[in-house]
């Protein structure tokens, strides 16, 4: 197995909703100096409608929104710019679409267990997606194998010491400590 020694161009920040994609991707965001554009930002009004009523997307309603998510990386590769992106990429499908092959990507798998989600959605305001379909997200979850190398970081831990956890174990240069 090949294993990455670079430091990646552009990261993908994955895990299910109310993993914490968002509050890392700006965080790591101010600490690199990288732009960060969260996953929702990508979806159809139709997917942000569906959501908000409490129906889970299917592949169909996925499909353009990984298109343009995976739009949005070759992009910056191309450029040879940095970047940060959100995406909860639940299925090994999705992640080949936005991940795979692309030697400067890394994943970041936001790893934690239902019942400190579940105590994160309900503290949580304005957002479409409902807490009701936490079971849907992890029932659709498949975890990143070895083989996708990804970087899996416990969000039992602060948001800061998350953002430290990628930085050191990615080698990235923070602009500010």
């Amino acid at each position: 197995m090949h294993v990455r020694s670079q430091s990646p161009l552009v990261i993908v920040l994955m895990g299910v909703s109310g993993s914490g994609k968002s509050t890392i991707g700006a965080a790591l965001s101010q600490r690199l100096g990288w732009p960060f554009r969260d996953a929702d930002s990508f979806h159809p009004p139709a997917n942000i409608a569906k959501m908000s009523s409490g129906v889970p997307l299917n592949d169909d309603d996925r499909s353009p929104w990984l298109v343009a998510i995976a739009h949005w990386i070759d992009a910056r590769c191309a450029a040879g710019a940095p970047g940060i992106v959100s995406c909860s990429a639940l299925k090994r499908a999705y992640r080949s679409r936005i991940v795979g092959g692309r030697e400067s990507v890394r994943l970041v798998y936001l790893n934690g267990d239902m019942g400190l989600i579940a105590q994160r959605l309900q503290a949580r305001r304005d957002h479409f997606m409902p807490p009701s379909l936490l079971e849907s997200q992890f029932a659709a979850l498949e975890e990143p194998g070895t083989d996708e190398q990804p970087l899996v970081v416990s969000i039992a831990l602060s948001p800061q010491r998350v953002v430290n956890t990628i930085i050191e174990r990615l080698r990235l240069a923070p602009v500010s400590a």
